[in-house]
């Protein structure tokens, strides 16, 4: 296993429809002082050698402060750029082809949205599990719900590192508490705050509670 559980705690996913004319490459700083430890590069909107230069720009940000940077979706651009992991869904096969173009020691985390699937994903080698919609988001517009009660059951049923996604925010994050979780990946709750960095600061010792055994 590549990560470790302390690390999933505050899960960061970047989006920039908030920015608001604020820089980019400032505001991921600022999480990251506030206390992010798991930052994931999201760019649903650019071609892979765009990307690829994005990563390169945002992995010095995340060296400075020693956080893993993980890449959606795509895991060439995570091999190009040197980032230390790629985030993927459930195609078959997919795990171990990922594997084997990035090597032993790179993250793969994979979305699961069931105990099946958190499986078969572990069987594969993935490194960790994104599991979601715990809640209802305007990010994912397509993701269905995923229940506590499945959530629960997922953590119970595998050994590696389980973050909750989706619709996450400080008005329901305790729901989280007693699932098993080792934290939570969030989006606009972040990057959609009018200051991100206190929002960050404030999430971070929820994402404690949640974690608490």
């Amino acid at each position: 296993m590549n990560i470790c559980k302390e690390q999933m705690l505050l899960y960061a996913v970047t989006d920039r429809t908030w920015l608001n004319g604020r820089d980019f490459y400032t505001q991921l700083e600022q999480v990251l002082k506030a206390g992010v430890t798991l930052l994931q590069l999201r760019e649903k909107k650019l071609d892979e050698a765009a990307f690829v230069t994005e990563a390169q720009k945002v992995l010095p940000i995340c060296r400075k402060y020693n956080i893993p940077l993980i890449i959606n979706d795509n895991p060439q651009v995570a091999l190009l750029s040197g980032a230390d992991g790629v985030h993927i869904g459930q195609q078959d096969g997919e795990v171990a082809r990922t594997r084997k173009l990035l090597g032993p020691g790179k993250i793969i985390g994979v979305s699961a949205h069931s105990v099946q699937e958190a499986l078969d994903a572990q069987a594969a080698g993935a490194d960790y599990l994104g599991c979601g919609a715990v809640f209802a988001t305007s990010t994912k517009t397509d993701a269905g719900t995923l229940s506590i009660e499945e959530l629960k059951n997922i953590c119970n049923a595998v050994t590696i590192p389980v973050v909750a996604i989706g619709g996450i925010g400080e008005n329901n994050i305790l729901k989280l508490r007693e699932t098993g979780v080792d934290g939570a990946a969030i989006i606009s709750a972040i990057f959609a705050d009018i200051n991100p960095t206190e929002a960050a600061q404030r999430l971070l010792p929820l994402c404690r509670q949640i974690v608490q055994k």
